[in-house]
């Protein structure tokens, strides 16, 4: 058997990705801001919902089906835009791209990205949304709209918690950046991993392909992550620019960030169709509340139209049913699929998505749901003793 044969779970898949990326690579996907607690407890608090079943309901035939930004998708999952997918694999957004149209799910394309969104789109027919920013040269954003609507993206989201670059501490250790400044530690990871090393050295230019035309980052010398995002991104972007991108697009439009009922129902007054809950995998605003904690409040105050996203903590098919349960209308997941690509590219990914689906459509059967439209709150309790936060 294969490794990613062998693979039964996320966990596992994180360890085979370990084993093959330099290890200042691996802390880039791995790690969190500060102390690492949101990016912890990001997955722990799942365990602080039970599922609560029903018996004696007949699940010979379980019905996956649903939309997300307007597009149906097999199962309620999606997968998340993720920065300098390269550096994880030399078929980068491509092979993730590919692996979700084979499981008929919702890909995302980051503006971080390092493939064209022209390029990704001519590639792959699935349903796909380009993750926006408003940056400081509006002019860049509205090019972004222009060039999303003419290569026909179903949708955007746009991310609203990066005023400033989160504390990564793992990265500053190592000495990531563009281009990497590495430590004599971090370079001898770089050597001892040869099969990563060799094809990053050989393969195709590493580029922010979607705005390397406009930002030179890579040209003035080393620069951090921190130094390059905190210098482009507008710290004074306001609801008033969600309502102009909004006109802009005209379209299905996420706000990913949004982590409380108010910022939720804001959301959708200045004209967005759904939010994605989301601390940005524990990256940004460390102590900040698990997602999935926030989920229930969220749908409460938006209604029953919007979509509501669960972005992040995702571990587990099961993970997915509880956040169903508590109101959301998917779930979004990014670490997981990097750990996918970074342990056997397009196959690693695809192994990643079945074993999420396979274990999905288990839990619904155990639970007695044929069809997750009868999902309810009454399926899912929070565990004694645990406090909702």
């Amino acid at each position: 058997m294969t490794p990613l044969n062998r693979a039964n779970n996320v966990a596992d898949l994180r360890s085979i990705a370990r084993r093959r990326l330099p290890r200042p690579i691996f802390d880039y996907i791995d790690g969190g801001a500060d102390d690492e607690v949101s990016l912890r407890r990001n997955v722990d608090a799942f365990a602080d919902y039970e599922l609560v079943p029903d018996m004696l309901n007949d699940v010979s035939e379980i019905r996956t089906e649903t939309r997300v930004f307007g597009q149906i998708s097999r199962w309620p999952l999606m997968l998340s835009p993720t920065g300098l997918t390269r550096m994880f694999h030399g078929h980068a957004e491509l092979a993730v791209a590919r692996a979700a149209a084979r499981h008929g799910l919702l890909y995302s394309l980051s503006t971080m990205g390092t493939t064209r969104l022209e390029d990704l789109a001519q590639a792959f027919a699935g349903p796909k949304v380009f993750q926006i920013y408003i940056f400081k040269d509006r002019g860049l954003t509205a090019e972004f709209v222009a060039r999303c609507r003419a290569a026909g993206f179903h949708g955007l989201a746009l991310t609203v918690d990066t005023p400033v670059a989160g504390n990564r501490e793992r990265d500053r250790v190592s000495g990531l950046s563009l281009p990497p400044t590495l430590t004599f530690r971090s370079l001898l990871s770089f050597a001892l991993h040869p099969s990563w090393s060799l094809p990053a050295l050989t393969g195709s230019k590493f580029d922010l392909a979607n705005v390397s035309h406009k930002i030179d980052a890579l040209a003035s010398g080393p620069m951090s992550l921190f130094d390059y995002i905190g210098g482009q991104f507008d710290r004074s972007v306001g609801w008033r620019d969600v309502e102009w991108l909004a006109r802009e697009w005209n379209g299905p439009l996420a706000i990913k960030g949004v982590m409380t009922p108010e910022d939720a129902h804001r959301s959708i007054a200045s004209g967005a169709t759904g939010v994605m809950v989301s601390n940005h995998g524990g990256r940004q605003l460390d102590g900040a509340p698990a997602p999935i904690d926030q989920i229930a409040a969220v749908r409460d105050a938006v209604g029953d139209a919007p979509d509501v996203i669960c972005d992040g903590g995702i571990r587990r098919g099961s993970d997915v049913v509880k956040a169903l349960a508590l109101g959301a209308t998917a779930c979004s997941i990014g670490r997981p699929y990097l750990y996918g690509l970074a342990a056997g590219g397009e196959a690693g990914v695809d192994r990643l998505l079945s074993l999420l689906k396979e274990e999905f459509v288990r839990t619904l059967m155990l639970a007695g749901i044929n069809d997750i439209a009868a999902i309810a709150r009454r399926h899912v309790r929070h565990r004694p003793g645990t406090r909702l936060r």
